[in-house]
């Protein structure tokens, strides 16, 4: 049976894309998603609906309590669970990827080196990103000439491992710019970036209709959400705000913004894989960018 990737910043359709295909071809479907692992946090992260999950296996979702740590050598794990579970059921699988690193983990294998706590908190520690990025330059600076001076998750892990191993981070494995041959085949979501941006700030003010506030209250209520989870777009902002450091319109202007910019972000990194077929969008993500994924898997 074949295994197909849809790839897309947030907000391009690529979930409907893959109930689509699924329901035409009986697909289990793969999310490819690193906050739609944490149980409770539903509509912030867009999570298939009951109804979808129901009518269409689903894999790699609701996987921990979102006040506890969870890292791509985990999901990778129960990622190859899943492609196991679907191959045995005899059933095509869909990835409907958003998180880049952690496809590349499965597709590509990555071997990801251990973890070293202590290591972490004292990076953790260390208000200034640019404090961070400057020791990953001297002590690694092929890994920090392939990360994004802002995104702080990844520069603490390469930290972590350069420092827990004694060895650069980017000595394990081929890492993330190779792109070996790969039997996933990838179909990439594109949209013209002004659109894009309409369709975010269109799903924000939906999921607040959708009682998004009341969710992250809920959880707030319930536990201490862990350092991954509150970074889940849309939950840190809405936390602020109900820590009294935002205006709710505040909040909600933020998370348009964030989201934006975390679009691009997931566009870049996309784009630097060779290997996907780039689909151009004008209006109908399931219209258009279906009949491709359906080819594929014939």
């Amino acid at each position: 049976m074949q295994q197909v990737a849809i790839v897309a910043p947030t907000a391009s359709g690529k979930s409907d894309v893959a109930m689509a295909v699924a329901r035409a071809t009986g697909a289990h479907i793969v999310a490819v998603d690193a906050m739609q692992v944490y149980r409770g946090m539903d509509i912030g992260t867009a999570k298939p609906n009951a109804a979808d999950r129901a009518s269409v296996p689903h894999h790699c979702i609701d996987l921990v309590n979102p006040d506890e740590r969870f890292s791509v050598a985990e999901y990778k794990q129960h990622a190859v669970s899943a492609r196991s579970a679907v191959a045995a059921a005899g059933a095509h699988a869909v990835f409907v990827a958003g998180t880049g690193l952690y496809l590349t983990a499965v597709i590509d294998d990555l071997q990801l080196p251990g973890e070293w706590p202590a290591v972490r908190a004292e990076l953790q520690a260390e208000p200034d990103v640019a404090v961070l990025f400057a020791r990953l330059e001297t002590l690694d600076p092929l890994a920090a000439s392939r990360s994004d001076k802002s995104n702080r998750r990844r520069i603490e892990r390469a930290l972590e491992v350069c420092i827990g191993s004694g060895q650069p981070f980017s000595s394990f494995g081929p890492g993330t710019g190779a792109y070996p041959p790969s039997d996933v085949q990838q179909i990439g979501i594109a949209w013209p970036r002004k659109t894009l941006s309409q369709r975010i700030e269109h799903r924000v003010h939906t999921m607040m209709a959708a009682g998004f506030l009341a969710e992250v209250r809920g959880l707030a209520e319930r536990c201490t959400l862990s350092r991954e989870a509150k970074q889940a777009l849309g939950y840190r902002e809405l936390l602020a705000h109900l820590a009294g450091e935002l205006s709710l319109d505040e909040a909600v202007a933020q998370m348009v913004l964030h989201t934006r910019q975390f679009a691009v972000r997931q566009e870049r990194w996309f784009r630097r894989d060779p290997r996907i077929t780039w689909v151009a969008v004008d209006s109908d993500p399931v219209a258009e960018v279906t009949p491709q994924v359906l080819a594929l898997l014939r």
